[in-house]
């Protein structure tokens, strides 16, 4: 199962991270882990790219972390909204393989 935790200060998202595999099919063909793998990458690379924001970054097999300031956070607000609701969808259609976890960060 794939683990997606996201870190909120207020209503905005100030970390995401994903580990695992969701075990949905062979890899390769798995449909469940490519549909994060996109939204997630996607949403990764668009902050750091387009928004060229300097988040920090943990990537490794079965696991992201993508970690920002608060002053990042609010800039890239529209995408992570996105992709948290995105990975809700998700979760709902596949409740075995995708777990989303909600926190709150403390300052």
């Amino acid at each position: 199962m794939t683990t997606a935790k996201f870190l909120f200060s207020d209503d905005t998202v100030i970390s995401f991270e994903l580990s695992g595999h969701s075990d949905a099919g062979e890899e390769g063909t798995d449909i469940v882990c490519s549909a994060i793998s996109s939204a997630v990458y996607m949403a990764a690379n668009t902050i750091i790219e387009v928004l060229k924001l300097n988040p920090k970054t943990v990537v490794r097999d079965g696991y992201l972390k993508v970690k920002m300031t608060c002053e990042d956070a609010r800039k890239s607000k529209v995408i992570t909204d996105g992709l948290y609701l995105h990975l809700c969808e998700l979760q709902n259609q596949y409740p075995d393989n995708l777990k989303l976890e909600r926190g709150v960060f403390d300052a």
